[in-house]
């Protein structure tokens, strides 16, 4: 038997010994119950046991992901929980302590104290390989290790399975500097796509509820992800890491529940998103408050009872100036009201005062959140006069639609979704704020669905995660300032960028960074760690062809087992669907929060954040098109696979510029026969070509525009394009 086969055997033998003992501190847990004091505390101990139980179920089985020795004679195993033998001695310690920072922060240049690092490959609890640093032996000097090392490239290469999972084994040191950073901040952690972002927000999260037991309850955090496919994609790896009990939830989710799915156009949804919302909201919610009448006379059986409007008035005007929300200033009315009421001679018995009750709901209705929205979203009128000061009358009026017959199936946006929030916090305030949250794909998030995490943050503490390459939407964005000034400023902001790239494969991301200068101009490209299996694909077809051949594509990637996302564009959707139902395959929609099966379908902006074994791309010019920072859409795209990409298009497979189309109309109205009409269009063109290319090539396309527009002025006289406007 070789040394390593020998050493192997040693380890694996303390490996069993370590999970005989995690069984038995599990056995003890089962006992808790028992001797407890009474039968409430036993409840307790039961509840516990069961969220322990809930948490170590899915808790890879492997007891260590890795051992550190400084060279005294006993290693430091590292693992996902503390396990003591029966005399109480350490056999395993947990990875959030301080004692186990050697193992993510030592370094060749820095080795912290150890002679050696060891890391182990483990199926269940069997190991099946283990790579070593020997630190006092390598002369060579190499990368620190916040690059990658061989345990990070062989977990690389899992398969997926439709949920992420804790990287405790493979965590990189810039990465572990980020989960133990500072929590007396807002920390923005920003990466490009396979940077492993996310992933290093959510082992903050249990790094925070080990190391400030004092200040967080899993309670108090919250992580927000954009979109139910997102949270259900990210919601096991906390529970993995023994913390179950922290919420996980979609940003839309904040609002009160009501049936998603309109569609809206992108000015629309741009204006909802606005900040000045807030303010519409607040003046139209106001503006329900009623005036009273001059005599306001009330009859109690058989018996009126008045007031004097001016008397109603006062009371009134005081429960408007109160501190409070809607719902609870309406409350303090009713109350003054009935004592009111009272003194003019009304019944005693509160039962009976319906009267009065009818006269406040006159004054002051009562509202759900829905229900005043549809009201308001359906009246021109109530949109002009709640336009204020920030608010042109023009621009609220185009936010009316028609509401459905009945409230229970009025369907809404995702825009409407925190405009629904805002009222609801305006008439009843929030339910709950947390004293840590992370904001997940931050970077694409509206005025007003910041304005919704802000309010629930009891102290400003927060770990946003995103990237700006990725930004896309109504509100994309280039800088983080721009995000972070409509959260609470109460502490300081740091942003801390990853630069390695550990999922994308190399090939894959060299295609997609091609990119860059369309999507991101000035962003530096990421340090790829890994080349992938196989080249892209690129698969040129007719337009009848394109659904069958990508259903094609995804059956072969799946029927090897992989993992698959199918991205299409929703113009192309429908053919899509059809071409899977015509092959009999079982698929799962990310519009559903769903990723279950080895195919899903899933449109581009559900893609963020996702990760595939193989991904297959539906026309990529479509792809583009369908969003004012499209290339960034595209490069989302094609960087959600971990191994395997397939392009499938008619048109071009990876569109360099956007079609530039300008309304006539709208040129006409720029140009006038002066100098300053002249410089006018001149700018318009400029920045139509600064938007669609990349630098270099800026003037190429204005001698190509040159050229073509000199062929259009020989052949269309008729336009009065004179010989003195040519070149030359």
């Amino acid at each position: 038997m070789d040394q390593k086969s020998t050493e192997l055997a040693e380890e694996q033998a303390y490996f069993d010994r370590a999970d005989k003992n995690r069984q038995r501190h599990q056995a003890q847990l089962d006992d808790l119950p028992g001797a407890a004091a009474n039968a409430g505390a036993a409840q307790r101990f039961l509840k516990w046991v069961a969220r322990k139980r809930e948490a170590r179920a899915t808790v890879r089985e492997a007891v260590a992901v890795g051992r550190i020795d400084d060279g005294s004679e006993e290693p430091l195993y590292i693992g996902n929980e503390l396990i003591t033998d029966e005399a109480h001695e350490i056999l395993v310690i947990n990875w959030r302590t301080k004692a186990a920072e050697p193992y993510f922060n030592a370094t060749l240049n820095d080795p912290q104290g150890l002679v050696r690092k060891r890391s182990f490959v483990c199926d269940g609890n069997t190991i099946t390989d283990f790579a070593d640093v020997h630190f006092r032996q390598l002369e060579e000097a190499v990368e620190a290790l916040d690059g990658p090392d061989g345990l990070l490239l062989a977990e690389l290469d899992r398969s997926r399975d439709g949920t992420m999972h804790e990287i405790v084994a493979t965590i990189q040191a810039a990465q572990y500097d980020l989960i133990r950073a500072p929590v007396d901040r807002t920390l923005v952690i920003e990466g490009g796509p396979g940077t492993g972002k996310t992933a290093v927000a959510l082992h903050r999260v249990s790094w925070l509820l080990y190391n400030h037991r004092d200040r967080f309850g899993a309670a108090d955090i919250v992580v927000v992800g954009p979109n139910p496919a997102f949270t259900r994609y990210v919601r096991t790896v906390l529970p993995e890491l023994g913390d179950a009990e922290v919420e996980h939830t979609d940003i839309g989710r904040f609002a009160p529940p009501v049936l998603r799915g309109r569609p809206e156009p992108v000015e629309v949804r741009r204006l909802k998103g606005d900040e000045r919302m807030a303010g519409l909201l607040a003046r139209a919610l106001e503006a329900r408050i009623g005036v009273p009448d001059a005599a306001e006379r009330m009859l109690f059986g058989g018996r009126f009872v008045t007031i004097a409007g001016a008397e109603v008035r006062a009371v009134l005007d005081e429960c408007r100036a109160a501190p409070g929300g809607y719902a609870h200033r309406r409350a303090l009315l009713r109350d003054r009201l009935h004592e009111l009421a009272r003194e003019r001679g009304a019944p005693t018995d509160r039962e009976r005062l319906e009267p009065v009750d009818n006269l406040v709901e006159r004054l002051w209705p009562q509202f759900s959140a829905p229900a005043f929205l549809r009201q308001l979203l359906g009246s021109k009128r109530r949109l002009a006069a709640a336009a204020g000061p920030g608010l042109t009358a023009e621009e609220a009026v185009s936010l009316q639609r028609q509401g459905a017959d009945k409230l229970s199936t009025q369907t809404w946006s995702e825009a409407d979704l925190p405009l629904l929030d805002e009222i609801e916090d305006l008439i009843n305030g929030v339910p709950r704020r947390y004293r840590h949250m992370v904001v997940d794909e931050a970077q694409d998030l509206s005025a007003m669905q910041l304005r919704s995490i802000a309010r629930r943050s009891a102290n400003g503490s927060f770990t946003l995660v995103g990237d700006l390459a990725q930004s896309t939407g109504p509100w994309a964005r280039d800088d983080w300032d721009d995000l972070l000034r409509h959260l609470p400023d109460a502490r300081p902001a740091t942003v801390s960028a990853l630069r390695y790239g550990y999922r994308v494969p190399r090939q894959v991301y060299e295609l997609a960074a091609k990119l860059l200068p369309l999507a991101a101009p000035g962003l530096a490209p990421l340090n790829v760690v890994r080349d992938g299996p196989a080249e892209p694909g690129i698969h040129r077809v007719e337009a009848s062809e394109r659904p069958g051949r990508a259903v094609a594509l995804a059956m072969e990637h799946a029927a090897q087992g992989r993992f698959v996302g199918v991205i299409c564009p929703p113009a192309h959707r429908q053919e899509l669907v059809e071409a899977l139902a015509a092959n009999q395959v079982e698929w799962s929609g990310a519009d559903q929060g769903d990723l279950a099966t080895a195919v899903n379908v899933v449109g581009p902006q559900e893609a963020k954040g996702l990760e595939f074994d193989a991904v297959v791309v539906v026309e990529p010019e479509d792809i583009v098109a369908g969003d004012d920072r499209g290339h960034r859409m595209l490069f989302i795209a094609l960087t959600r696979t971990t191994r395997y990409l397939d392009i499938v298009a008619a048109g071009d497979p990876l569109p360099m510029a956007a079609p530039v189309r300008v309304p006539e109309q709208r040129v006409e109205s720029l140009f006038a026969p002066d100098e300053r009409g002249m410089e006018r269009l001149a700018e318009q063109v400029a920045a139509m070509v600064a938007g669609s290319a990349p630098a270099p090539a800026w003037y190429d396309v204005l001698n190509r525009a040159a050229a073509i527009l000199e062929r259009q002025a020989e052949s269309a006289p008729r336009r009065g394009v004179s010989g003195r406007h040519r070149r030359g």
